[in-house]
């Protein structure tokens, strides 16, 4: 287990450089790598608890019932999370609607505070 543990956060740590490299380009993509920044991470996290999620939706409601009220994480983290991942929606499936070079750079840096204090969690 601590391998994928592992090999999660490093993912999470990848995305979230891609992310801060593209930013300036392509916000489409950058709020996408910063989403996955923190999807990674959070896998990471539920892994070290023994749980496990396979969709997305699964994840934003555990994230939200068993860290949010839980008070293990702040409020706060569960909406930046909520956040990324409207704003990867966004980008990867908004049609017309793509993310604004602000909201993108706003998603790395919700990214980047995510996986730090996530990271001192574990």
């Amino acid at each position: 287990m601590t391998k994928f543990i592992n090999e999660e956060k490093e993912r999470a740590k990848l995305a979230l450089d891609a992310a801060r490299m593209i930013v300036a380009v392509d916000p489409n993509s950058a709020a996408n790598r910063a989403y996955y920044a923190v999807f990674h991470a959070f896998t990471a996290f539920f892994a070290t608890r023994g749980q496990a999620f396979t969709r997305h939706a699964t994840l934003r409601n555990a994230i939200h019932r068993d860290l949010v009220h839980a008070a293990i994480i702040p409020v706060t983290m569960g909406q930046d999370f909520d956040f990324l991942m409207e704003m990867r929606e966004a980008g990867d499936y908004g049609g017309l609607q793509h993310v604004s070079p602000p909201d993108a750079s706003e998603a790395v840096a919700t990214a980047s505070r995510i996986l730090e204090l996530l990271f001192s969690m574990f």
